[in-house]
């Protein structure tokens, strides 16, 4: 009887645990391979891709029975990643390898012994730095995004015997060079905000959700430019930080949707869903051990969900919970995760159904019945949670055809960045500043004060609709490079509450 061990490591959430993967091997008439410690199925079929890659990689397969357990076993085990440590065990057991123990394998084995990719392989060797395990072996396509992590070796191996010549002398390989690419701002093939004709206010509008980190509605018929205005939004954010595209490349490595070979996620990320998106797909979940959905995908970067009133109403409604903290909690029976989901949202929707109302040049069809019926399907909370709602009309024939570009991204995004410089002094971005901060950072004079009361009663403005207008109007000051709020920003900041004064009046 023969006992190796081997090290891997499992994935919860956006974090990864160390697991122990141990082969004994016996004499036996089934020569099967037994797997426990609460492996799932694909874990378990790995016994048939385990046998053909041992026998095609020239290897051979035992004539013996073997037992591999996944320790701890009382944690699920889920994926193809434990193939390549699970058949370096069962080679460590006939004597083939030498002790492994101090090195850590992920890897999925094809029937040819070639290695696949993996989800989370970032994760996974951050885990290994966390435990003081110098060396990972991950599949070659892997690499460059395990390399992020710093004070360990990376190793990429493209088949199981370039594993069995590691082990036998690792000297001979050299590892990953660490990926330490700087996030990017936009480049000249970015979409651009000169693209976009006309419709001033939205761009300024827009300017504003950036500089504070707020939440944006863009309400407007077909055709006026919605979509063209979101799609440029992220380029008018700040580059990622290091610190900010480790986290979002890390996310979207559990996810499975980083490209195959990439490195660090150097541009905010764009998520625009569509409107059949399950609340799964959204917020995040699943069978089995709950991934991260669009909102934590969209994590540092923007969310956009056009069409807004065709989502689910139950959909938008788990909205509420990651827009207000940042983060989506999922829980489970036997397991509660949380994925970061410090997002900004850019809603598109019609001001009606047929989408003309308040249109000077069409006319509407729905009644007032019907156009109460339609924004009803957003709920007054959720809308309570986005800061600015703005009107982008139909763009007028002079504007479409005139040969004034306006102002690029790269000039709006200097004029976000020294915004956000005034507020990283404070301590907060302008949408995420506390309750007990708001009335220090946001004082006002008297006209402030009249100008606000005034508001407030006219629309019957909710207390967090309050907070919502002098974080916006905080913002505005801070692009003006202002010291105090005064009522020409406040009175900027209602007009950013179209909702409130046109469609629900």
């Amino acid at each position: 009887m023969a006992l190796f061990r081997t090290r891997s490591a499992a994935l919860f959430g956006i974090d990864a645990h160390l697991i122990d993967v141990e082969v004994d091997m016996y004499p036996g008439v089934s020569r099967d391979i037994i797997t426990v410690g609460l492996p799932d199925i694909a874990v378990k079929e790995s016994r048939e891709r385990i046998k053909s890659a041992l026998i095609n990689s020239g290897f051979g397969y035992p004539a013996k029975s073997v037992t591999i357990n996944l320790a701890p076993a009382n944690v699920r085990k889920e994926g193809a990643g434990f193939d390549l440590p699970m058949a370096l065990g069962i080679l460590g057991a006939m004597g083939m390898v030498a002790s492994a123990e101090q090195h850590l394998f992920v890897g999925e084995l094809s029937l040819d012994g070639s290695v696949r990719p993996v989800r989370g392989a970032l994760s996974i060797a951050a885990c290994a730095r966390k435990r003081g395990i110098r060396n990972v072996l991950v599949p070659a396509d892997n690499a460059a995004e395990a390399a992020v992590a710093d004070g360990i070796d990376v190793f990429g191996i493209r088949h199981l015997r370039d594993a069995v010549a590691f082990l036998k002398e690792p000297a001979a390989f050299q590892p990953q060079p660490r990926s330490t690419a700087a996030p990017v701002a936009a480049t000249a093939e970015s979409l651009d905000f000169k693209d976009v004709r006309g419709q001033l206010s939205a761009k300024r509008a827009l300017e504003v959700a950036a500089a504070g980190g707020h939440n944006v509605l863009l309400i407007g018929p077909p055709g006026s430019g919605k979509t063209m205005l979101a799609k440029r939004f992220a380029d008018i954010l700040p580059p990622l930080t290091f610190a900010e595209a480790l986290e979002t490349t890390q996310i979207h490595s559990v996810a499975g949707v980083l490209p195959k070979g990439a490195g660090l996620v150097q541009k905010r990320p764009f998520r625009a869903p569509h409107h059949s998106v399950s609340d799964a797909g959204l917020i995040g979940g699943g069978a089995g051990t709950p991934r991260p959905g669009e909102v934590s995908l969209a994590h540092n970067g923007v969310l956009f969900l056009d069409e807004l009133p065709e989502f689910p109403r139950n959909v938008l409604e788990q909205l509420r919970q990651p827009l207000e903290e940042g983060m989506v909690t999922i829980a489970r029976a036997q397991v509660t995760l949380s994925f970061p989901a410090d997002t900004l949202l850019v809603g598109a929707m019609n001001p009606c159904q047929c989408g003309f109302f308040s249109d000077p040049t069409r006319d509407c069809r729905c009644t007032g019945a019907m156009i109460q019926r339609y924004l009803g399907r957003i709920s007054g909370p959720l809308l309570d949670r986005i800061d600015l709602h703005v009107e982008v009309p139909a763009v007028p024939y002079r504007e479409l055809r005139g040969k004034n570009e306006g102002v690029s991204s790269a000039e709006i995004r200097g004029r976000v960045e020294r915004a956000r410089a005034i507020q990283q002094a404070r301590g907060y971005y302008n949408a995420r500043i506390p309750v007990r901060e708001l009335r220090k950072l946001c004082a006002l004079d008297d006209a402030g004060e009249r100008t606000l009361e005034m508001a407030v009663r006219r629309l019957g403005l909710s207390a967090r609709a309050h907070d919502r207008i002098l974080k916006v109007a905080r913002t505005i000051a801070d692009l003006d490079e202002a010291g105090p709020i005064n009522a020409k920003h406040l009175a900027e900041a209602v007009q950013y509450r179209s909702l409130d004064r046109n469609y629900w009046q």
